[in-house]
């Protein structure tokens, strides 16, 4: 009883797969622009007549997604610093912000195939950085003491 909440793990693997989860969610994205855009003919966030890379909006998806990776990660030490279970309330916080990201394209007034081609491509998102930081936890958490 009286435990330190904390959990041990080392700081710099835990953030060195979040650069690299960063870095697979924006190949992801890219990978979302090219399959709805050039294959399907479906805009994702961007306008229609830009083609399949889609212009500044490819990049700004890739750069979100990215962004989101690292606030993750962030969230994630947090998480790994003060809470009990932190992987249960990692994944379940991931999973509700996925949720948001799904219903939000999905309450915009635009073409019904952006919306959902935007809403499927954000589900694929959330869930390749849910699983991937999870994975970079496993690796992450050493027994001993708490290295920074």
């Amino acid at each position: 009883m009286g435990e330190d909440v904390r959990h041990q793990f080392v700081v710099s693997r835990l953030w060195a797969g979040g650069g690299a989860t960063a870095l697979v969610a924006a190949l992801a994205a890219i990978v979302v622009i090219l399959v709805a855009t050039g294959l399907f003919g479906v805009p994702v966030l961007v306008p229609t007549g830009e083609g399949a890379w889609g212009g500044i909006g490819a990049a700004a998806y890739a750069v979100s997604a990215a962004v989101a990776a690292l606030a993750a990660t962030g969230l994630l030490h947090l998480l790994l610093l003060g809470t009990p279970r932190a992987r249960s309330f990692f994944v379940s916080i991931m999973l509700l912000l996925t949720a948001i990201t799904v219903i939000i394209p999905m309450s915009i007034d635009v073409d019904q195939g952006a919306r959902f081609a935007t809403a499927a491509g954000n589900l694929f998102l959330g869930v390749v950085i849910t699983g991937t930081l999870s994975g970079v936890l496993r690796s992450a958490i050493r027994a001993g003491r708490l290295v920074r």
